[in-house]
């Protein structure tokens, strides 16, 4: 990537010019993004902050339901419609000539490549980091009483629905809008898909997970074998290497063609 971004600063159009990068790549955007993220994780720690302790203790109690099971009906139903809306929109715009991609809009395609990567990765950085220490030590405090605990119910169904969220518009942006990754006749890119799915089975692992701390191991062991498969599944994430690998040379030798220097569309999504 240093090596990227030293090739990038390097090409210009013309003395005094700004670097290729900083007019393909929207800061303005990833800034965005960001900010939304943040805002929405920040959110959800103080709502557990306000509720967790005083009615978050006990799932079959009206305070519960009010302030906890609401808010994970609500949280289904709005990650239902953003998923379908969203997938269903890269999908519905999909480039059919793909092939055919002037090179100043493919190489702006693919620093939009980069800002869905971002934005999945800071999701996951919460899910798997800050929330998932959390829940660890909420359930060395607390015994669980039910799957649905006021840890639970930011991480699990927050969280990692999120990152799903996107790590899926990504791998279909990808897929639709460039001809590297055109799954019509390069098929699907394994390591993108190494990136998405893996993650994502650690969605699937709650549930084995949460049947064995009822039944099996009632403490919170960090080497349980319980917790073997979330270590696994987000050793997935690793696979990063092999999309910078099939990504990075391409951008480079786009960088380098002729006349990708100069002003680039604007229209290219």
């Amino acid at each position: 990537m240093a090596t990227l971004a030293s090739a990038t600063a390097g090409a210009r159009t013309k003395r005094g010019e700004a670097p290729l990068a900083q007019r393909v790549l929207n800061l303005t955007n990833i800034g965005m993004g960001v900010a939304g993220i943040t805002a929405v994780m920040v959110a959800a720690r103080i709502y557990q902050l306000l509720f967790a302790w005083t009615k978050g203790l006990d799932s079959f109690s009206p305070e519960f339901q009010t302030y906890w099971w609401n808010l994970v009906l609500a949280e289904w139903a709005l990650e239902g419609v953003a998923a379908a809306l969203l997938w269903g929109w890269l999908w519905k715009t999909r480039d059919h000539a793909v092939d055919t991609l002037a090179p100043k809009v493919e190489l702006k395609r693919y620093f939009n490549l980069v800002m869905w990567l971002m934005a999945y990765t800071f999701v996951f950085i919460f899910a798997a980091s800050f929330f998932a220490e959390q829940d660890a030590t909420w359930h060395q405090t607390l015994i669980r009483d039910t799957e649905f605990t006021p840890s639970h119910i930011i991480l699990f169904y927050l969280t990692m629905p999120l990152y799903i969220i996107l790590g899926v518009g990504g791998f279909l942006y990808a897929h639709t809008r460039l001809p590297s990754y055109d799954y019509r006749q390069k098929g699907w890119s394994l390591p993108y898909l190494w990136i998405v799915v893996g993650p994502a089975l650690i969605l699937v692992n709650v549930a084995f997970n949460e049947w064995g701390h009822t039944f099996w191991i009632m403490e919170e062991i960090f080497a349980a074998p319980l917790h073997w498969g979330f270590a696994i599944l987000g050793w997935t994430a690793l696979a990063f290497f092999g999309l910078f690998l099939q990504a990075v040379p391409r951008m480079l030798e786009l960088i380098r063609a002729p006349g990708t220097s100069t002003a680039l569309e604007k229209s290219a999504a």
